[in-house]
């Protein structure tokens, strides 16, 4: 985790996922060429093929992961969400509305060339190309949880680099209140944005924003990695958003555009139903959705998507200690 010292936030998970999972995971680093002060050592996707290609069973895959070195998260008491359920069971509805409708449709995905644009009421704009998301800033792992508005939950070991990082280099003027995320538009790799009918009636591209204190939040990440490689293409590839005390779809995924703005931006789920789905989406126990009930969660581990592993959800998704005093003077229920 990023905070050192212990936070209410690192509660025990031994409800779930065997430990054993995570152990193992530690021996895996080693076989991908970990090599001590938690770096794995960079290899090519050719050196690698067997463990870098997500779907090395599949024929003739054109997107394929790559091993990342970072800094790796210190122990936790968390238990990960087995990797196999992290990257096939996804929204990403660019991809399809079903959970496994990314994962089919995503491997031929192009993620290389790539821009990330950062602009707005920022001095100093810049734009990174497909190198740079991995170059540009130290990479560091970060055991998040992952709470879904539909009720379940994962734990992930995140790489990636802090938005305060890229928004400081950006130079944000006194303007600068939001900031604004936009998704890659692409309907020709993207076959939800292409029909309706598989892309859920959203109007694209996706678009997601932040108040600039939360976007400066210690917490919340841009993403480029999990597992030890590469994002891929079904997670959100070549780089995403990750704010772990707020429902999943605030996390915007495979982003091109960052923009800090004066005025709050709009963002897609709210566009297309804000009884629903609220511009701060704070994880909240006490607010449900119109539809179902948000004081517990399913967390998806080693039984099976019908497993009935069943746990309280906590507020701020548990890091209430870090983020709950941006919130102190907002009516939650209202704002939410």
């Amino acid at each position: 985790m990023l905070i050192k010292t212990k936070k209410s936030s690192q509660l025990s998970e031994q409800q779930v996922t065997d430990e054993s999972f995570y152990h193992s995971r530690r021996d895996v680093l080693k076989q991908l060429g970990y090599l001590g002060a938690g770096s794995l050592l960079a290899q090519s996707a050719s050196a690698n093929a067997g463990a870098l290609d997500f779907f090395s069973s599949k024929k003739d895959v054109l997107f394929q992961q790559q091993a990342l070195k970072f800094q790796q998260a210190s122990e936790s008491s968390q238990i990960l969400t087995p990797e196999a359920k992290v990257t096939s069971h996804n929204n990403f509805y660019e991809f399809g509305t079903g959970k496994g409708d990314p994962v089919e449709n995503a491997q031929g995905f192009k993620v290389d060339p790539w821009q990330l644009k950062i602009s707005g009421e920022v001095d100093k704009p810049f734009t990174l190309g497909y190198d740079d998301l991995f170059k540009s800033f130290p990479l560091e792992e970060r055991i998040y949880r992952l709470r879904c508005v539909e009720a379940w939950s994962m734990v992930i070991p995140w790489i990636g680099f802090p938005l305060a990082e890229l928004i400081k280099r950006a130079a944000p003027n006194s303007r600068a209140k939001y900031v604004a995320f936009e998704t890659l538009y692409d309907p020709e790799q993207m076959p939800g944005q292409a029909s309706r009918r598989i892309g859920g009636g959203v109007k694209y591209p996706y678009v997601e924003g932040l108040r600039i204190d939360e976007a400066m939040n210690p917490l919340t990440l841009m993403s480029v990695g999990l597992y030890g490689k590469t994002l891929p293409a079904q997670n959100g590839a070549p780089i995403r958003l990750v704010v772990p005390w707020k429902y999943g779809f605030k996390s915007i995924k495979s982003i091109v555009g960052i923009k800090l703005v004066e005025h709050k931006p709009p963002t897609t789920w709210n566009m297309l139903a804000a009884n629903e789905y609220g511009f701060y989406a704070n994880v909240n126990p006490d607010v449900d959705h119109p539809r179902w009930s948000q004081a517990s969660e399913r967390r998806l581990t080693t039984g099976g998507l019908l497993a009935r592993n069943r746990i309280a959800t906590l507020p701020f998704n548990g890091y209430g200690e870090e983020v709950a005093d941006m919130y102190k003077n907002m009516d939650l229920r209202k704002d939410y």
